[in-house]
């Protein structure tokens, strides 16, 4: 399972005026291409980036296997998820748009912007059961365009060995974080690794620290937002955690996990079957610290959402509608969520899980709370989420104090 934090985003400053103008132009509703087959429909066509083999494979057995409660056959392509915006968007404009199409969710609101998505609600698809947040992911104006079976989000994930030969219990707020870390710190191992880079992964990993305390991304000069870089820049300096982090990515945060030199780390359930492979590791997961005792972490939504794009032919949109359907059913994402750590999008679903697979239980308690990252900001996020990475980089190399480095993200958030 891809990471939901990829930096997808990042392509549409350049590509989004452009697309939208051209697919205004063509008439999105007046495609051609793939759909444009009459009579019968037998097949439908689907795209994901999920190019791993096995994990290509295991996604088209499963949306064959909808397919045929429906009586197509489903013509499955995966491409690399640095090249799925721009293909989608060269289809968008040569009206060659696939039947099913997976996005990272924080892609889809600047797809369905230029209209090449259809609305679910057109095709009767069941959305309830839903959180209020993972529905907001697949959301555009108000109306419903995408659905995810399952989705992910971040958590602690502690040695519990190192733990206890500290004395040092699981940190729940940031003054026992601040206080565990430093007591966990010693030769050749830091008390807490975290993912910090100058890229959408770092503010994905911010995201929890400033949410949980209140703080926005409509206003990241708030203080509330300083307290929260506060904390990670207290980190470092203190020596609890390694100035490395602002070049690690999540893949690196876990290695250092693994190899013993972090006695916790900031991460998603999609590292725990590497894990579960190392000789004498024994770790627990926990909920995210708050800031003080009785709050709630308010944690990112990861995950991919399925959509019906607009094609000439309404069959074959009726036909992905209901294969989309299928896929989010409530077996089907509890058989998805086994299969790759995740957590299924119905609370209901979720809840059954966390008591089948205890190790995703801490998953399943903050999604209930989780946020969409372009819930407050649409189409505008990427550009706050590039002022705040561009923040945690200044503050973390001391180029700037907290204060400093946010006021210059707001500046790079709201600029036109």
């Amino acid at each position: 399972m891809i990471s939901s934090a990829r930096p997808a985003a990042r392509r549409f400053a350049a590509l989004l005026g452009t697309a939208v103008l051209t697919l205004a132009a063509a008439g999105c509703g007046a495609t051609t291409g793939a759909g444009s087959a009459t009579g019968e429909v037998t097949s439908i066509t689907a795209l994901d980036y999920y190019t791993d083999a096995t994990e290509h494979a295991q996604w088209g057995e499963r949306l064959n296997a909808c397919g045929r409660t429906v009586d197509v056959k489903v013509e499955h392509t995966s491409v690399p998820g640095t090249s799925l915006i721009p293909k989608v968007l060269q289809q968008a404009s040569s009206r060659t748009l696939p039947d099913l199409l997976m996005l990272d969710n924080p892609d889809l609101q600047q797809i369905a912007r230029t209209g090449a998505l259809t609305p679910l609600d057109r095709y009767g698809v069941d959305a309830g059961g839903f959180t209020e947040g993972i529905l907001s992911a697949g959301t555009y104006q108000g109306k419903v365009y995408g659905l995810a079976p399952t989705v992910s989000t971040v958590a602690l994930f502690y040695n519990k060995d190192m733990l206890a030969e500290a004395g040092v219990a699981v940190p729940r707020t940031w003054d026992e974080l601040r206080t565990a870390a430093q007591k966990l710190t010693r030769p050749g191992r830091y008390g807490m690794a975290l993912d910090a880079n100058a890229g959408f992964e770092g503010t994905w990993q911010f995201m929890p620290f400033l949410w949980s305390n209140g703080g926005d991304e409509t206003r990241l000069d708030s203080p509330q937002a300083a307290q929260a870089l506060r904390l990670w820049v207290d980190l470092v300096k203190s020596g609890s955690m390694s100035r490395s982090v602002l070049n690690w990515d999540q893949s690196d945060v876990h290695d250092q996990f693994v190899a013993g030199k972090a006695a916790m780390m900031v991460n998603g359930p999609w590292r725990i079957h590497a894990m579960e492979q190392a000789e004498n590791l024994h770790w627990g997961v926990a909920p995210l610290p708050v800031p003080r005792a009785g709050l709630t972490p308010v944690t990112p939504l990861g995950g991919e959402v399925w959509t019906v794009p607009q094609t000439a032919s309404k069959e074959r949109q009726e036909k992905a509608a209901r294969v989309l359907a299928c896929l989010n059913t409530p077996d089907n994402m509890l058989t998805l969520a086994k299969q790759y750590l995740t957590v299924p999008s119905r609370s209901a679903v979720a809840a059954r899980y966390a008591e089948q697979v205890p190790s995703m239980a801490a998953f399943v308690r903050s999604v209930e709370n989780a946020r969409s990252r372009t819930a407050r900001l649409g189409v505008k996020w990427p550009a706050a989420a590039t002022g705040i990475y561009t923040a945690i980089q200044s503050a973390l190399t001391g180029e700037q104090t907290p204060e400093e480095a946010l006021k210059r993200a707001q500046q790079i958030a709201t600029r036109s």
